[in-house]
Formats: C-alpha cells, sequence, structure tokens
C-alpha cells in the first residue's frame, strides 16, 4: 500500500540509481573526472551514492550546502559561488579545516578577500577562475582577457589557481542534438585555448572544468582535447524540460510529484493539491503548462496559486474526485528545494525517505 500523502515529490530508486551510474560510467570512458554538483538534490545520501559510483567530489552553489556536504562526510567540495564578505569568511575557514574546499569567482577583489583569508590560516586558498562560455552570467571573455585576470589573481600571495571553469547553462535552450553537441565543444575548446596562453607564460592549470547535464551526454566528443572535470546536476533525476527537450527519455525521469484530483469544478477543468509550493513556478519552453501530467496527453497545467493546480483536460470524464494523478516538474532542481523530504519509491511502494539536508542554504 502507498505509504505517503499527497502532494508528495516522489524519487523512483531504480532510475535514480541508472541515472547515477550511466553517468559515471559516461565519465570514466571519457577519462573526465565527475564532480556533480548538489544543488539539484541537497541529499548527502545521494551526494554519497554519487561518490560510491566514481565521482571524485562534488559541486555545491552555497556556502551552507558546502558545510551541509561536509557535515556529511563529504570531503572534496567545489563551492561555485563567490564567497565574500566577513561573517561567510570567517565561516568558509572553519570549513577548510574539515574539507578540502575550492573556491571559484571571475574578479580579482573577491581573490583579494581570500588572499587575507588564507595569510590568516596560514595556507593556500584554491580556486578555479570562472570562464563566460556564452552563458552570459558570471566569467570574463575566454582567451585574452580571462588569461590577465588569472595572471592578476595569481600574484596574490595565499592564492592558488588550480583551474578553469564555465557552466554552459544555455545548453538548455537548444533541442538539437548537433547544437548541444557544439556547446560542449565550444565550452572545452574556450577553456583549453586559454589554458594554452597562461601556460605559454608560464602559470599552470591543472583542472578544465566543464559543466551542463545537456553538454555532460557528449563528454566522449571532448575527450583528449584537455578537459579534466564535468560538473552536471540534473541529470540524477531528470525533469520535463530534459524530457522535452529531447535530452532524456521518459524512463530516465526518476523525479514525478503525487497529487490528487480535488476539484471538478467546470467543464474541461480539473483541481490538483499540487500548486505552486509542490510543482514551482518555472515553465518550459518545450511544453505547455507547469509540468507533464502522465497518461493524459491533452492535460495541461495551464495555472498555479500557492496550493492549487488548475488543470485544463479535454475529457473531464477521464478523472474522478480523490484520483492520484502523477506529473513531471518542469525543473527537478526548484522542486527538491521546496520540500523536507522526498518519498523513494521501488516499484511503485515506498522504501524510504529521502531527507533534502541542504534545503534552504542559501546563505
Amino acid at each position: 500500500m502507498e505509504q505517503w500523502d499527497t502532494p508528495a515529490v516522489l524519487i523512483d530508486l531504480d532510475v535514480l540509481d541508472r541515472n547515477l551510474r550511466e553517468t559515471a560510467n559516461r565519465a570514466a570512458r571519457a577519462g573526465v573526472k565527475l564532480r556533480p554538483h548538489t544543488k539539484t538534490h541537497k541529499s548527502v545520501w545521494i551526494a554519497q551514492e554519487q561518490i560510491r559510483y566514481g565521482a571524485s567530489g562534488i559541486t555545491v552553489a552555497k556556502l551552507g550546502e558546502a558545510e551541509t556536504m561536509a557535515e556529511g562526510g563529504i570531503d572534496d567540495i567545489l563551492i561555485a559561488f563567490p564567497v565574500i564578505g566577513a561573517a561567510k569568511l570567517e565561516r568558509l575557514g572553519r570549513l577548510m579545516e574539515k574539507a578540502k574546499v575550492t573556491l571559484s569567482t571571475d574578479d580579482v577583489e573577491v581573490a583579494r578577500q581570500w588572499s587575507s583569508l588564507g595569510r590568516s590560516l596560514g595556507r593556500d586558498v584554491r580556486l578555479y577562475v570562472d570562464v563566460n562560455t556564452g552563458l552570459n552570467r558570471c566569467g570574463r571573455q575566454p582567451g585574452e582577457e580571462t588569461a590577465e585576470l588569472v595572471k592578476r589573481i595569481a600574484e596574490l600571495p595565499y592564492i592558488r589557481v588550480t583551474g578553469l571553469m564555465t557552466h554552459s547553462g544555455h545548453a538548455y535552450g537548444h533541442d538539437a542534438p548537433e547544437a548541444i553537441r557544439e556547446a560542449a565543444k565550444r565550452e572545452a575548446d574556450d577553456l583549453v585555448s586559454t589554458k594554452v596562453l597562461l601556460e605559454n607564460d608560464g602559470i599552470a592549470i591543472e583542472e578544465i572544468s566543464v559543466g551542463s547535464t545537456p553538454t555532460s551526454k557528449y563528454v566522449a566528443d571532448v575527450a583528449g582535447t584537455g578537459v579534466t572535470e564535468m560538473r552536471p546536476g540534473a541529470y540524477v533525476f531528470g525533469d520535463g524540460g530534459q524530457w522535452k527537450m529531447g535530452l532524456i527519455g521518459e524512463d530516465e525521469c526518476a523525479m514525478t510529484i503525487a497529487a490528487t484530483v480535488v476539484g471538478r469544478p467546470r467543464p474541461g477543468t480539473i483541481i490538483v493539491d499540487a500548486g505552486s509550493k509542490t510543482l514551482s513556478s518555472d515553465l518550459s519552453k518545450y511544453h505547455p503548462g507547469y509540468g507533464i501530467v502522465l497518461g493524459h496527453e491533452g492535460a495541461v497545467i495551464e495555472r498555479l496559486s500557492e496550493e492549487h493546480g488548475i488543470v485544463s483536460v479535454p475529457d473531464l470524464d477521464s478523472f474522478r474526485i480523490g484520483e492520484t494523478v502523477r506529473i513531471v516538474p518542469n525543473h527537478c532542481c526548484v522542486v527538491t528545494n521546496l520540500h523536507d523530504k522526498l518519498c523513494g519509491v521501488r516499484n511503485g511502494r515506498f522504501e524510504k525517505w529521502l531527507t533534502v539536508d541542504a534545503r534552504g542554504k542559501v546563505r
């Protein structure tokens, strides 16, 4: 018998395990280290599973996530976000006593704060320099612009630049395999060419770290180019965005939402008990509405309030009050952070709760 009430976030443990294993194997075949981003699941247990399958360490978005993972025994952590300010630097210093921490930045003033921290701790601070390869979020331009930045940062005492990194999140804007493959090649080429410039000036770069779940599918195409590490995150659960852009199949979607039909107020409309606080308000360019109702091709979750999902349906008689429907969310990462725990199921039956240990760790 089902041992959860709705709305509930269900994680198919068999699908999760297969996703973890296949991505780890893909990285190993390409000779590239896997450093998965844990912002998708925020779970110490899943991070430990990723390491069990061969991940060299993990990536986090925020210092609070890093602290949570270190408390759970994870001891090699990349924080892919600038950590600045006195309060955070004090916490960072304590974290560095527990784990091997690598930081990331695209600004010499940020690195200057870390240099002061390194002096106070009497140790070098390891960091990656972020490079813009098309997302236009963080990072300077590849080539001379980034090379000049690295030179300035490398001059700071107690600073050790160990790598170049990028995040090609713009690859989610493509639904053609060739376009995603091209994004993967570009991020690799941009970083490697920047590394060559630096090495010509006597600055050694150990790691070339690329990111995003879409481009990770094409890591074989950049094997041997100089890429040393990849940092996908959303591959663990899959979601409607990845499915409908053609990146994965439905069978790779480990996360679904169980919701109950609680109303049929008018022809063509049902109400489910999953609103924005369950599904999130993220839309997808590849599918209408706020998720995909499995088994009901014409149904569209057209509006959300906080607790209500308003679903347009072609046949009202196909739904009854009290019926449970399953929804693949558009974006798995934000759904995770809305919940304290996820319901691990196997063969449709409850097996274990997965605690979202780093939920809300935004500082």
